[in-house]
C-alpha cells in the first residue's frame, strides 16, 4: 500500500503517534524503582546519540532541522545502516562542512514538502535555500530517500542530499574575483596607506661573491644594520631564498644599478599595502594583517576566501567593508580533478571606497617629529568643526614592518617595546591634567561661586592653610603671588588662588567642580568614530562613594581644583575642550574621517560637524578665561609660558600644566593646551610629554613649536631643558 502525506499530515500524525505511545505506556505494569539521583549531562566530543524516529517524516523532519543548525553529529546517526557503511561520520561531517564553505553558505532554510511510503522504502521531496555571502540566494528542490530497517527508518544518503548536482564525484567551486584595496589619504587626497607594487629584497647565500658589498646595500636601502641582516641568512640553507625586508617598487627601480650589481641579492614584487609616509600617522591609518584565524568562520561569511589581508586595527579596520569593497566570483559543479561541468552563479566584484581624513599629512609629519622619541601625545583640532589636523602618538612606528612578512624583527621590537608604541596616547592614555583644569575651575568659581574676575581677590604667600595649619598645601613659586584677582590667578597658573576656589565651591555644592568637568567634555568619550578612546574619569561625590564607600571630601574639591586627585582624561578630551573655549563654547564632536569616495550605487559620505553640548559658562565670563589664557603666554610679569612664545608672530592662547605623575621618582606630565591665533582662532591643540618635567619647560616649547608648523614659520630652536634627553646639571654643593 502506498501512503502519500503531505505538510498538512504532519502535525496530525504527530498527535496520532504521541497518544498511542502513551497508552502503551500506561497499560504496562512496570514496578516501581526506587529514586536515583540522575547524571548531570557532560559535553563532549563524542558523536550525539540521535534516537532514530519510528515514522520516516519524523526522521527526514530531524535530519533537515539538524541540517538547519548545521548540527552533523546530530545528523549522522539519522543514516541507514548501509550509508553508514559507505561514509564515516567524520568524511560526513567534512563533505557538508567543504561544500557550504565553498559556497560561501552563511544559512541553509529547508522545508519538507511531502513523504511517499511503500513498505518498507520512502522518499521525501523537500525544498533547501542557502543564503551565501556571495551569491544570494540560492534554492533548489531535492529527494530523499528513506530505507526501514529492524522497525526504524534511516536515510539512504548520499551528495545530492547537500545539493542536487553533487554527487560523489561533483564538488561546488567558487573563483573569487577579489577587489583592490581602496586607499586612505589626508585631506587634500595625500597618501596614508594606498595598494601598490611591494618589492621583497632578499638573499641567495649560496650566490653571495662579496659579502661586504652584499651588507652596505642592503643596509644603505633598509635601514638595517649588518648584523641584522647576516642573522637572517646565516643559518639559512644557502640554496634557499632569504627575504630580508620589503621595499617600494619605487625604491627598487631608483636603486635598480646598484642592486643588479650585486651577486646574492634578488628582489620579488607583489602587490601589497603600502604606508608610504610610515610613522605619519599609524595610530590613525592603523594596518592590516591576515585574517586572524579565531575570525575565520565570521570573514568567511561576509564573502572572504579567508587568505586575504585585512584591517586590524586604526581606520584600516573600521572602514575594513569599505575599503576591501565586495567580493565576487563564479560559483560552479566541478570534478574532483577540477574540470567544470556546470556553471551555477556568477557575481561582479564590488570596487572599495578610499577613505579621506581629515589630517593634513605636512602638519602631521612635523608634529610627529617635533614630539620626536618622546612618549606622550600631540593633538591639532579645528575650533570651527572639530576635523582633527593632526594626532599623534609617541613612541611612534612603522606600519610598514608589522605588514611586511620579511620585517619580523622589526616587528618584534615594536612589539616588545616597553614603552608599548601601539597604544595611542592621544585616545587612549589617560592621565591627571594638573593646572590645565584651572580652566574648568575658574568657570565654577564665576558661575556658581558668583566669584568676579577682575575683581575677586586672593592672597597668595606662598602656601595656603585653608583646610588647616595640619594640611598644608603650597604654591608653585614659593614666596607667592601677593594679592592677585582670579582672571590673573590663572595666567599665573597660582595654586592657591584655585586651592580658595576649591574650597568654596565645596561649600556651595561638593559636586560642583564635577559637574562642571563633565560639562567641558572631560572624563568622557568624545564621540570620535573610527578608533578607539578611553574615557577616563571626572570623580565626584556619587563616585567616590560607589567606588570606596566613602564621602567626598573638601580635600577632594581641593585637590579637583588643581587638576589632581582620582582625575584622568585624554589629550584628545583637553583639546576639544580648548575648541570649545575659543569658539564660543560650542563643545563639538571631534572626526578623523572627512569623507568616504562614492561608489557605483552609493553616493560620497561627507561627515558633517556635530555639537555635542554647550559650555555653562556666560559670555562675559567665556571671555574672561580667554583673557587669562591670554596672558598665560604673553603677560611678561605673571604668565607661566611668556617667555616661551616672546617673539612669536601668531598670538596663542593657552595653559600650561604640571601634573605629578605617581610614584617617589616619577617626574611629572608635562601639558600645554592651547588655540591659535589667540584674537581669531582656528586651531587648538594639546601637547602632552609623560614623566618629563614642567609644562612650560617641555610642553609649551615644544607647543610653540606646533604652531610654527602649521602656520608654515619657521620653528624656534627648543630650550636646553626641553631637548629629548635631556638631564639637568648636578648642582655644585656648597662649600
Amino acid at each position: 500500500m502506498i501512503y502519500l502525506v503531505t505538510t498538512d499530515h504532519l502535525q496530525r500524525l504527530a498527535i496520532i503517534t504521541t497518544v498511542l505511545l502513551l497508552l502503551v505506556v500506561s497499560c504496562r505494569a512496570t514496578p516501581v524503582a526506587p529514586q536515583q539521583t540522575q547524571p548531570v549531562a557532560v559535553a563532549t566530543d563524542e558523536p550525539t546519540t540521535t534516537p532514530v524516529p519510528a515514522l520516516p517524516e519524523a526522521t527526514v523532519s530531524a535530519f533537515l532541522r539538524a541540517w538547519e543548525e548545521q548540527d552533523y553529529a546530530a545528523m549522522y546517526p539519522l543514516l541507514a545502516p548501509r550509508s553508514k557503511g559507505t561514509v564515516e561520520a567524520e568524511a560526513f561531517r567534512r563533505r557538508y562542512s567543504n561544500a557550504l564553505t565553498a559556497a560561501s553558505v552563511v544559512t541553509v532554510t529547508t522545508k519538507l514538502q511531502s513523504v511517499l511510503r511503500h513498505d518498507d522504502r520512502a522518499s521525501a521531496a523537500f525544498h533547501i535555500e542557502f543564503q551565501t555571502a556571495i551569491f544570494g540566494v540560492l534554492s533548489a528542490d531535492a529527494n530523499m530517500a528513506l530505507i526501514r530497517t529492524a522497525g526504524a527508518w534511516g536515510i539512504d544518503w548520499d551528495p545530492s542530499l547537500i545539493w542536487p548536482q553533487l554527487d560523489e564525484d561533483k564538488y561546488f567551486r567558487t573563483t573569487y574575483s577579489i577587489p583592490i584595496r581602496a586607499n586612505i589619504y589626508d585631506a587634500g587626497g595625500l597618501g596614508l596607506a594606498t595598494q601598490g607594487t611591494i618589492v621583497t629584497l632578499g638573499v641567495i647565500p649560496a650566490q653571495i661573491d662579496d659579502e661586504e658589498a652584499l651588507l652596505q646595500a642592503l643596509t644603505s636601502i633598509t635601514g638595517l644594520s649588518s648584523e641584522a641582516i647576516r642573522d637572517r641568512y646565516q643559518s639559512a640553507n644557502p640554496e634557499w631564498k632569504v627575504p630580508i625586508a620589503d621595499i617600494p617598487a619605487e625604491v627598487s627601480v631608483e636603486q635598480n644599478e646598484m642592486l643588479a650589481s650585486v651577486a646574492g641579492l634578488y628582489r620579488e614584487e607583489k602587490t601589497g599595502r603600502l604606508y608610504p609616509h610610515g610613522e605619519a600617522a599609524p595610530h590613525v591609518v592603523g594596518w592590516v594583517a591576515p585574517v586572524p584565524a579565531e575570525d575565520l568562520m565570521e570573514y568567511r561569511s561576509r564573502g572572504y576566501r579567508g587568505d586575504e589581508m585585512v584591517g586590524v586595527a586604526g581606520l584600516e579596520a573600521w572602514g575594513e567593508d569599505t575599503l576591501a569593497g565586495q567580493h565576487g566570483g563564479t560559483l560552479a559543479i566541478v570534478t574532483a580533478a577540477g574540470e567544470e561541468v556546470m556553471g551555477l552563479r556568477h557575481r561582479d566584484a564590488t570596487p572599495g571606497r578610499s577613505i579621506y581624513t581629515t589630517l593634513n599629512r605636512d602638519v602631521q609629519e612635523k608634529a610627529q617629529q617635533i614630539l620626536g622619541n618622546r612618549t606622550g601625545a600631540i593633538v591639532l583640532l579645528d575650533v570651527q568643526t572639530g576635523a582633527i589636523r593632526a594626532l599623534v602618538s609617541g613612541p611612534g612606528f612603522d606600519p610598514n614592518v608589522i605588514v611586511g612578512p620579511s620585517s619580523d624583527l622589526e616587528r618584534s621590537r615594536v612589539l616588545a617595546d616597553p614603552r608599548h608604541p601601539l597604544i595611542n596616547r592621544a585616545l587612549q592614555g589617560t592621565y591627571p591634567t594638573g593646572s590645565v583644569f584651572k580652566i574648568v575651575t575658574m568657570s565654577a568659581g564665576m558661575e556658581e561661586a558668583g566669584m568676579d574676575p577682575e575683581t575677586t581677590s586672593f592672597n597668595c604667600p606662598g602656601y595656603w592653610d585653608g583646610l588647616g595649619r595640619g594640611a598644608r598645601k603650597y604654591c608653585w613659586k614659593s614666596d607667592g603671588h601677593g594679592e592677585i584677582v582670579l582672571q590673573d590667578g590663572l595666567s599665573a597658573s597660582c595654586n592657591v588662588v584655585f586651592y580658595t576656589v576649591g574650597k568654596t565651591l565645596h561649600e556651595t555644592d561638593p559636586g560642583a567642580l564635577s559637574r562642571f568637568g563633565q560639562a567641558f567634555g572631560l572624563g568622557q568619550e568624545t564621540g570620535l568614530e573610527g578608533l578607539l578612546e578611553e574615557s577616563g574619569l571626572m570623580p565626584s561625590p556619587t563616585w567616590k562613594e560607589e567606588a570606596f564607600g566613602e564621602m567626598w571630601y573638601p580635600g577632594d574639591t581641593v585637590n579637583l581644583a588643581i587638576g589632581q586627585g582620582y582625575l584622568r582624561v585624554t589629550p584628545l578630551q583637553v583639546a576639544r575642550m580648548m575648541a570649545a573655549v575659543a569658539n564660543g563654547g560650542t563643545l563639538l564632536q571631534p572626526f578623523v574621517v572627512d569623507r568616504i569616495e562614492a561608489g557605483e550605487d552609493q553616493p560620497e559620505g561627507k561627515t558633517e560637524p556635530r555639537v555635542a553640548g554647550t559650555l555653562p559658562v556666560s559670555p562675559e565670563h567665556l571671555a574672561a578665561l580667554q583673557d587669562g589664557l591670554l596672558g598665560v603666554t604673553s603677560n611678561e610679569s605673571i604668565g607661566t609660558a611668556s617667555h616661551r612664545f616672546a617673539g612669536l608672530s601668531i598670538p596663542v592662547a593657552g595653559k600650561t600644566g604640571t601634573a605629578e605623575a605617581g610614584g617617589v621618582d616619577a617626574e611629572p606630565h608635562s601639558w600645554f593646551a592651547a588655540y591659535a591665533p589667540a584674537d581669531d582662532p582656528e586651531i587648538a591643540l594639546v601637547v602632552v610629554a609623560e614623566n618629563a618635567g614642567e609644562g612650560s619647560t617641555v610642553a609649551a616649547p615644544l607647543a610653540r613649536q606646533v604652531v610654527e608648523a602649521y602656520f608654515g614659520l619657521p620653528l624656534t630652536d627648543l630650550p636646553p631643558e626641553a631637548e629629548e634627553g635631556y638631564v639637568p646639571p648636578t648642582p655644585t654643593p656648597e662649600p
